[in-house]
């Protein structure tokens, strides 16, 4: 669809969103929500992988499934049983018309939901890059979801709540135990001038909440926290949700020379160690991340919501050492607090396959460099 006026076309989104789905997703089949079905109260402690397929970014030159059944396939194999997966609107839709849904790759989404159903592995949908905003390159949207003018603000909110209830329509019917929506992938950082930005996330999250339980009234929705997903949200407490947060702290040992992260992000830009001192002298080990990571959602979880680490891990240049007397203190607290995790990612620069880590004796796994060490650590928490 490529419509011409995008305030117009808002006022019959449901149009849009009434896209077909294959008949194996259950959406007009015989699925629907049951007792034994979850809810935001009551989930598994999901553990498992970010799979990034190709979108994000998107590229328009592969051909082939964008997700790989061996991924599912291999995971499975591990016990483990969760996919989250980050997706960019810009593969299904256009940054110059928000009007613009394409179905064929929607249904390479849907080949994964369905791999995630034959694999008994839970489907977790996430919009890496939303209508007006994302973590990486934010000044490609043409508006500015957080901080535009308000028209702009409104417009992108009014193209977001179009495009999840594309999918709300699409997926309807397949129960939460397979599928789960995640709103918004990393809401921007805070600074103490910009302490409106907390508010403005919450002011979305309803609006997005709402517009999916218009037509999927039960759909598990996910929100991650604000700060670039690492802080609690209490002004969604009340909604019914999940609450995502992330594991990458500190990151002077999980993105060890990321020329990607921001360096006021860098505790210290010195090589890393298990346990360290920052710059500033402070020292790091597993109480210092108990005391970052899990002491601050205590508040959200007496208010009984359940708390999930939607992305965690550790970039190929910190040694393999370091990683995994990190990682394990991570996974250990994690446990202990009953939380599930996802790492980014299954393959790639912090995964368990294919990292390239010039310190590790990998192992050949059907085609593929797998690092033993770290998938022993994984499957023990």
């Amino acid at each position: 669809m490529d419509r011409r006026n995008f305030m117009k076309d808002l006022a019959i989104s449901c149009a849009a969103s009434s896209l077909s789905v294959n008949s194996s997703l259950g959406a007009k089949s015989s699925f629907s929500v049951i007792d034994e079905d979850i809810n935001a109260r009551r989930i598994p402690r999901w553990r498992g992988f970010n799979l990034q397929g190709r979108f994000a970014p998107p590229s328009e030159t592969q051909s082939g499934p964008a997700f790989d059944e061996f991924d599912f396939a291999t995971m499975a194999e591990w016990h483990f049983n969760f996919a989250r997966l980050p997706l960019s609107y810009w593969s299904w839709g256009s940054k110059d018309d928000w009007t613009v849904i394409k179905e064929q790759p929607l249904k390479q989404i849907d080949r994964a939901v369905e791999l995630g159903r034959q694999y008994g592995i839970h489907v977790n949908i996430n919009f890496h890059r939303i209508p007006g905003y994302c973590i990486n390159n934010r000044e490609l949207e043409p508006a500015d979801l957080f901080s535009g003018t308000k028209v702009q603000r409104d417009k992108a909110l009014a193209a977001a709540i179009l495009h999840w209830q594309v999918f709300a329509k699409r997926y309807k019917g397949i129960p939460n135990r397979r599928l789960s929506f995640d709103l918004i992938n990393e809401p921007p950082k805070m600074r103490s001038y910009e302490g409106y930005l907390e508010e403005r996330y919450v002011e979305i999250v309803k609006a997005l909440v709402a517009a999916i339980r218009e037509i999927d009234p039960n759909r598990l929705i996910i929100a991650d926290g604000i700060n670039i997903g690492q802080a609690p949200v209490m002004g969604i407490a009340e909604l019914g949700l999940v609450q995502s947060t992330r594991g990458y702290l500190p990151k002077a040992v999980s993105h060890y020379t990321a020329n990607w992260v921001p360096r006021d992000e860098f505790e210290s830009l010195d090589p890393p160690s298990w346990p360290f001192k920052d710059d500033r002298g402070t020292t790091w080990d597993r109480a210092r991340l108990k005391s970052e990571n899990i002491d601050p959602y205590k508040p959200l979880q007496a208010k009984g919501v359940q708390i999930h680490v939607g992305e965690w891990g550790c970039f190929n240049k910190t040694p393999h050492a370091v990683t995994l007397a990190w990682m394990e203190d991570c996974l250990s607290l994690w446990k202990e607090a009953g939380w599930g995790s996802s790492m980014w990612n299954l393959r790639g620069s912090f995964g368990v396959m294919d990292s390239d880590r010039q310190d590790v004796q990998y192992e050949v796994f059907k085609g593929h460099k797998l690092d033993r060490e770290m998938l022993e650590l994984l499957k023990r928490y």
